[in-house]
């Protein structure tokens, strides 16, 4: 089957959030695969994650309405604050490439339990890591050095699906399930930042790819994975349409502190 890819560097983020929400409300067939990266960098809430549990999200928005940070908060605050539609923890986005997998929950790569379908998604970033000089693997069982309490973190965070090189956490992954189609969001480490610190990076690891150099290795490595057609794409004009008006509703106070 042909898969669309859809390449948006340096988007806004409330765009970046829409048009994800736009595919995955999509009737099309054909699954899309998304990379792209945010301007200004940007710090997204997991879709179940409470404000106050994030203290960068809560410095973020002291600061934004000009009140005194949290006591002993240290600085590193994002340019941006959105919340996503998936599960999981905070991510800074910036020094990463983040990706979207949107396709019908009756495709191949989401069929069985969802343990399996992460596992298939990770073993093809593996292989693209791989092709980078890093060696990663499934956490597994193990305890990572990057596994930090209390910053409500992506990255500080593991689970056994995530993947993992130098005993840190490097990759981290979500899901929505929803009207019978899968929305999957993914962030690769390639640099560190200052939100996350102690995790595992491709730079640390001996590697210097930005997120437009990585792309063409990762997109080697699904075609590889899935044995499909990867065609570059834009989105429709009911997809920008759709992104263009929710864009807003992603960075809304309503949203953000829903929780």
């Amino acid at each position: 089957m042909n898969w669309r890819v859809i390449t948006t560097w340096n988007a806004a983020p409330g765009w970046n959030m829409a048009l994800d929400e736009a595919l995955l409300h999509s009737p099309g067939e054909s699954p899309v695969l998304r990379l792209y990266t945010w301007s200004p960098d940007t710090l997204s809430l997991g879709y179940f994650q409470r404000i106050q549990d994030v203290p960068a999200a809560s410095a973020f928005r002291a600061d934004a309405e000009g009140e005194p940070l949290p006591s002993g908060f240290r600085g590193g605050l994002p340019g941006a604050l959105v919340r996503r539609l998936t599960g999981g923890g905070a991510i800074h986005h910036t020094g990463e490439l983040t990706f979207s997998i949107t396709a019908p929950a009756s495709h191949p790569l989401y069929r069985g339990p969802v343990e399996l379908s992460y596992g298939r998604v990770h073993e093809a970033i593996a292989a693209a890591l791989s092709a980078a000089g890093v060696q990663a693997t499934t956490r597994g069982d193990s305890r990572l050095a990057s596994d930090v309490d209390s910053t409500g973190m992506c990255f500080h965070k593991s689970a056994a699906v995530d993947l993992v090189w130098a005993g840190r956490k490097g990759v981290g992954s979500a899901q929505r399930r929803k009207g019978g189609r899968v929305l999957h969001h993914g962030s690769i480490k390639l640099a560190p930042t200052p939100l996350e610190s102690g995790v595992a990076t491709v730079e640390e690891a001996g590697g210097s790819y930005t997120p437009e150099s990585f792309a063409p290795l990762l997109l080697h490595a699904f075609r590889g994975a899935f044995g499909a057609t990867f065609t570059p794409s834009v989105p429709t004009e009911g997809e920008r349409d759709a992104a263009r008006e929710r864009a807003p509703f992603f960075r809304s106070k309503a949203f953000l502190e829903r929780r």
